[in-house]
């Protein structure tokens, strides 16, 4: 068995991938019990690390409006 990726370094990208086969995994109830728990464990810790990257994500994004000189201009995107 190959060592897991740490999760921090994980872009959000691979760790959605992971997270999909985990649930896969889980769905099929092949894995023995013992697997089982510390695949959802790493599941649940992969869930939060996209949340996250998502938060991130989200905070960067502003939206282009025109001014009324029809001059551009970024501003924050409004989070609800």
């Amino acid at each position: 068995m190959t060592e897991a990726k740490p999760i921090p370094s994980m872009s959000f990208e691979e760790a959605l991938g992971e997270l999909d086969g985990i649930v896969k995994s889980l769905e099929s109830g092949q894995a023995p019990l013992d697997q089982a728990i510390g695949a959802y464990e790493r599941g649940v810790a992969l869930k939060t690390h996209c949340e996250t990257k998502l938060r991130e994500a989200q905070a960067k994004i502003e939206k282009i409006t025109v001014g009324a000189d029809g001059s551009l201009k970024t501003e924050p995107l409004d989070q609800e």
